[in-house]
């Protein structure tokens, strides 16, 4: 069983919702991130996305975007972000990563390079934003035979036929943005979310979680009755932005302490 799917079935035993904080490795600086890492899981993370910084971030709006800038500005490559995980695999061994990411920086390093290397490091699941299912089945594969969770999005504007295909080849989770257009964008319209979650389920036997347009606990709690998984990253990222090097650790790790305090009433 993938640590993934543990911390799951630890989680529904428990009659808990997973928290899935998004960070961009790299902003603001590769230090600051694995100590952001240890922040949230102090309070109350369970498993952390990791964004794999890329200079061309379409799905991604202005604030992940700048995220990413911060951290190719500063040097933050793929192979360094795999490094960093080894880095925090040696102080934390049961907290899954999930890498996010792009196509591109996968493609660059090769996709057997990186597939190996995020395996001996203690990657847990590969999310690749612009790899829909038909495009995928090499990496598929590959994560597959290193037991690598494959993990999925879905979107409002989903049809059926794509769901099924998401069905047949997720692992660990699938990730409902539950927005259309680019992250950290609009309003959720919470009975629509309820809707697509329950068409979701119907096809797909992992859990899912769901993110975007996510900025407080009352919308964390109202999500959480509603998925397996709340989801939260630009909201977060823009906590790291708007703090200095002296309090963003503390400021990180409040808001995310809130969100579970929130998460845990429902």
């Amino acid at each position: 069983m993938s640590r993934i799917a543990k911390k799951f079935q630890e989680l529904s035993k428990s009659g808990r919702k997973a928290l899935i904080p998004f960070i961009t490795a790299g902003d603001p600086n590769l230090e600051t991130t694995l100590s952001l890492m240890s922040a949230l899981v102090r309070s109350g993370s369970d498993i952390i996305e990791l964004g794999i910084p890329f200079s061309d971030p379409i799905a991604d709006g202005p604030t992940i975007q700048r995220a990413s800038e911060r951290a190719l500005a500063g040097g933050t490559s793929l192979s360094k972000v795999l490094d960093l995980v080894q880095t925090f695999r040696e102080i934390n061994q049961e907290t899954p990563i999930v890498l996010m990411g792009y196509a591109n920086p996968i493609e660059a390093l090769g996709i057997d390079e990186f597939v190996g290397r995020a395996a001996d490091v203690g990657v847990d699941g590969v999310l690749v934003v612009d790899y829909p299912p038909e495009e995928s089945g090499l990496l598929n594969a590959a994560l597959k035979e290193k037991q690598i969770d494959s993990i999925f999005l879905l979107a409002p504007t989903t049809l059926e036929s794509r769901i099924l295909d998401v069905a047949r080849l997720a692992t660990g989770y699938v990730y409902y943005v539950s927005l259309k257009g680019v992250t950290g964008a609009g309003h959720l319209d919470l009975d629509d979310v309820s809707v697509r979650v329950k068409k979701i389920k119907k096809h797909v036997k992992v859990p899912v979680g769901v993110g975007f347009g996510i900025r407080d606990g009352e919308m964390a709690r109202a999500v959480a009755k509603l998925s397996d998984a709340v989801v939260i990253g630009s909201r977060l990222v823009e906590e790291i932005e708007k703090s200095d090097a002296t309090n963003v650790v503390t400021n990180v790790e409040n808001f995310i302490r809130s969100i579970r305090v929130a998460i845990d009433k429902t």
